[in-house]
């Protein structure tokens, strides 16, 4: 096995072409174009309304079994295909979403894809980008702000400090802030309460900026944003605050759509990043329409394994904008399904066949669940060094068995070239506009129901269980008047438990709830399973440490 170059070399060796010509490949002229240097760039709102005339193209989800430590490379696939599409003479672009800063100095790395399968400039869009980030995070503070100040000055609205469910975000790791006391200082200072911090990819403000349509339906969205309950636990909205109209001003520019390319300089948007345990996972709605008006084929991915990213991708966002996807690729590796077959981490390296088909019970299951969406299926395997021809034969195998066809997709090594046996495939069930898809649940179930029908037929649980406070408040939500609401589910996303360690393809368990929490503004309820993060800490020894300048003052160290 040879050397290769990192990820962070193969991008700064790139060649790109200005963004004004990756405009121009799809029908975007200068004039709607809002520039970030040479390289990058938003997509100008007027643009943006002016395409409703165009056809939509075909939209295509990128998806993947339950995530190992071994790795999937769901985006880095998603890049490859999108390549893929081009060199095989299609007009494609690819849809992602942004990352967070918190992941890229802590232990997940960057969301730019990797080898010969990247999106590129890498080290402005795993860092600052174009300041979305940022801007999500002001106006989340800004709200929480405007929530101590109106109880400061005489409370007219009756907010009871204790029912206050809207903290602060910053979008870093830092598990010192998850649960603070604020408000300490004297009577200037505010109330003293109980409060604490979320990564900002966790912010309902994210959720809401991801499943946006457009300005009009952002302020209504923040506006409807339920901050707490009075002291006669009434729901307290962002609009009775006066709060809507200059949060939407400060995610005015943000809500554009961001073009970049890809190494092989294709066009793609990288816009909003919500957390796929927490929300629901997937790049702007804005971003994701816009494309499918540009171009033929849109690639576009759903955070973590299928039985999270991709049911919230169905039941939340095709849901909430009328997204239809036609075809769906489920990205594995080999490493990872011996993982799933209980190989240690440090043996994956060694060819075993039989780990290879034990793990593909992992597969089997997330292949079983995307069928029940009306979608077809194609697996890709994104194909690795050590990887052997029996191990692949195995995998086609399973996949033939169960009527599904499987491609090995070589992209991380040869790019779009090493992808276009699967892009071949993926275009021709894409046109053959086979997909009849339907959501798996109707709004009409109740809370409960929705969330059983879920963890038994997407997780293979014998039921849910949860004490008698969290059944008051689905409850409590239904009194409300959100019961028509889809369920946006948190739980680990390395099994289809809620046990990390439980890998393959587990049945018969129970998902336990520990909460349930309202996002009135995204229009969807969280119910949180097992122990989830908002707010992750770093590890013993975080990527930052490795992050620098080099001599040319040219960062170093990122992957």
């Amino acid at each position: 096995m040879g050397t290769y170059p990192s990820d962070l070399e193969i991008a700064n060796a790139a060649h790109k072409k200005p963004i004004d010509e990756i405009a121009e490949s799809i029908g975007i002229e200068k004039k709607d174009l809002i520039r970030f240097g040479d390289d990058k760039a938003k997509l100008s709102h007027k643009l943006v309304n002016s395409l409703s005339k165009n056809d939509d193209g075909k939209l295509i989800l990128v998806t993947a079994i339950s995530p190992t430590p071994a790795g999937e490379g769901k985006t880095t696939t998603s890049v490859g295909l999108v390549d893929g599409l081009c060199h095989i003479g299609k007009k494609a672009m690819i849809c992602l979403r942004e990352p967070s800063l918190g992941p890229c100095f802590g232990m997940k790395g960057g969301a730019a894809g990797g080898g010969n399968a990247q999106v590129i400039p890498m080290t402005d869009i795993n860092l600052h980008f174009t300041g979305d980030f940022h801007a999500i995070g002001a106006a989340h503070n800004l709200l929480s702000a405007l929530i101590d100040n109106h109880i400061h000055w005489d409370n007219e609205l009756n907010i009871d400090p204790r029912r206050i469910t809207w903290k602060r975000v910053v979008d870093m790791n830092d598990r010192s802030l998850r649960d603070i006391t604020c408000g300490l200082g004297g009577t200037g200072n505010g109330i003293p309460r109980q409060s604490g911090y979320d990564i900002t990819v966790a912010s309902e403000i994210m959720a809401v900026f991801c499943l946006a349509s457009d300005l009009d339906d952002l302020q209504i969205r923040i506006g409807n944003i339920v901050i707490g309950y009075t002291k006669t636990n009434e729901p307290v909205r962002a609009k009775q605050l006066n709060a809507d109209g200059a949060i939407t001003a400060l995610l005015k520019d943000a809500f554009q759509p961001n073009l970049v390319q890809t190494l092989e300089n294709n066009p793609a948007f990288m816009h909003g990043g919500p957390f796929a345990n927490i929300a629901h996972g997937c790049n702007s709605v804005v971003s994701t329409k816009t494309a499918l008006k540009l171009a033929d084929y849109v690639v576009t991915e759903a955070g973590f394994g299928a039985d999270l990213g991709a049911e919230k991708f169905f039941d939340i966002k095709c849901r909430k904008s009328g997204l239809k996807p036609d075809v769906v690729v489920l990205v594995a590796t080999t490493k990872a399904l011996k993982m799933h077959g209980g190989v240690k981490k440090d043996e994956l390296s060694l060819e075993n066949v039989n780990a290879v088909l034990k793990g593909c019970e992992n597969l089997g299951k997330h292949i079983e669940n995307i069928g029940k969406f009306g979608i077809p299926v194609v697996v890709g395997i994104n194909d690795y060094v050590t990887d052997t021809e029996n191990e692949h034969e195995q995998i086609i195998n399973f996949c033939k068995n169960l009527g599904v066809l499987c491609k090995i997709s070589s992209h991380w090594e040869k790019g779009g070239e090493g992808a276009a046996d699967l892009a071949e495939e993926v275009a021709k069930i894409a046109d053959s506009n086979s997909a009849e898809f339907k959501t798996l649940y109707d709004d009409e179930m109740t809370l409960w129901d929705k969330t059983e029908h879920i963890a038994k037929n997407i997780y293979g649980a014998s039921e849910i269980i949860a004490d008698k406070k969290v059944r008051n408040q689905f409850k409590k939500l239904e009194d409300d008047g959100f019961g028509e609401y889809p369920i946006c589910m948190a739980k680990t996303q390395y099994s289809f438990s809620t046990d990390p360690l439980l890998m393959g393809a587990p049945v018969g368990h129970d998902v336990p709830i520990k909460e349930v929490r309202l996002s009135a503004g995204a229009e969807f309820i969280v119910v949180v399973c097992g122990d989830i993060m908002t707010m992750p800490g770093l590890p013993r020894v975080p990527a930052a440490e490795a992050i620098g300048l080099d001599e040319e003052k040219e960062i170093k160290g990122l992957f």
